[in-house]
């Protein structure tokens, strides 16, 4: 069995001691005072990330965030061996250009890009960018742009490409990127599921419990597998690790500790709105309420009453997470993109305290 791979989070649309919700169609909102995403701050979480072994950091892409590309080059200046996975999106950029931009970065950086490709799951925040088409639509696209910067990529020479969103005529890269960068895809739709196995390197899922995230491993395996490729598993998780449980749960549980309920629903309304599948199975987890958060053992659905996207956290014991990592092991997956609040403060946390225990447990 390879390595698990441990990546860390950039937290480019702001951080804080308590929830950073928002996201994916809401608006953003804390519970404890906001730390900006200010460039010294994010070189701080960045220099954390790599002191604690984390392999990259996930920047993401939105409205709601600062820009990935231009954050995570400026940063790169600041560290030496972390890489970062930028999230784009194919309906904002020409497949050229993004082939050229990462073969550029991968240039400046010393190979140290990698990209989460986002097709988009609100239709609001897409015509915002200029993007008018349906979520299938999208799909597809990304499928044809992932096609393009492919052969890009692999240095063909000029080719001409025509599908039902995208062309171009004679396109080419004369700097291909050294080496490839690595595609981490995500999406729990059929449509993301088709071009998950045909051009996912990493197919990426948000932090179901173990047993919900095989079925969907499974399946993205067997499609993957009937096309003659082979595909690796991430999960998008938060931590929280203490010496003991009792200590963690108490962390978990003061981050909801006098949230206004109104904040809860105004953001829960928001978030239904979304067209993503995967938004909504991490809403049905908790159902709207926090009567009943812990969703599995040790995984915590409090974060998704507020925050869009990744709802979910490992809470207990650093023995009790890593065991909780074993287990989505057992389940498929090879790469944890783990977060938590604040991200300088948790990544220590974990680093020192459940790295180890994974490194004995021979799982890193």
């Amino acid at each position: 069995m390879a390595p698990m791979s441990l990546h860390w989070f950039l937290p480019t649309a702001s951080d804080s001691r308590g929830i950073v919700g928002g996201g994916h169609g809401a608006r953003i909102q804390a519970t404890e005072t906001l730390r900006g995403p200010r460039l010294p701050y994010l070189v701080q979480v960045a220099q954390a990330a790599e002191y604690n072994g984390f392999e990259s950091v996930l920047s993401p892409t939105g409205l709601w965030c600062q820009d990935a590309w231009l954050t995570t080059a400026a940063i790169s200046q600041h560290t030496e061996r972390l890489k970062f996975l930028v999230a784009l999106r194919p309906g904002a950029m020409s497949p050229t250009l993004a082939a050229q931009m990462a073969a550029t970065y991968q240039d400046l950086t010393g190979g140290r890009l990698n990209v989460n490709v986002v097709a988009g799951g609100e239709s609001t925040e897409q015509r915002a960018f200029g993007d008018f088409l349906d979520k299938d639509g999208r799909y597809a696209r990304t499928g044809e742009f992932l096609d393009i910067v492919s052969r890009l990529w692999d240095h063909e020479p000029p080719f001409d490409y025509r599908g039902e969103h995208l062309a171009v005529e004679q396109a080419r890269l004369d700097f291909p990127p050294a080496p490839r960068p690595q595609v981490y895809f995500g999406g729990s739709s059929a449509a993301a599921a088709t071009v998950a196995a045909e051009h996912a390197d990493v197919f990426l899922t948000w932090g179901e419990p173990p047993q919900q995230a095989k079925e969907k491993i499974d399946r993205i395996r067997e499609l993957a597998r009937a096309r003659g490729r082979d595909v690796r598993f991430g999960i998008r998780l938060h931590t929280i690790s203490r010496e003991t449980s009792a200590q963690a749960w108490a962390v978990a549980e003061g981050m909801l500790a006098g949230v206004d309920e109104r904040m809860i629903q105004e953001q829960q309304e928001a978030l239904r709105r979304s067209e993503s599948e995967g938004q909504r199975r991490m809403l049905d987890l908790h159902g709207g309420s926090a009567t009943k958060l812990q969703v599995h053992p040790g995984l915590w659905a409090g974060v998704g009453l507020l925050r869009g996207g990744a709802g979910t956290a490992m809470v207990g014991s650093h023995r009790e997470v890593a065991d909780l990592m074993a287990e989505y092991v057992a389940a498929g997956i090879d790469e944890f993109v783990l977060s938590g609040y604040p991200c300088l403060e948790e990544a220590y946390w974990f680093g020192e305290g459940v790295r180890p225990l994974l490194e004995a447990d021979g799982l890193l």
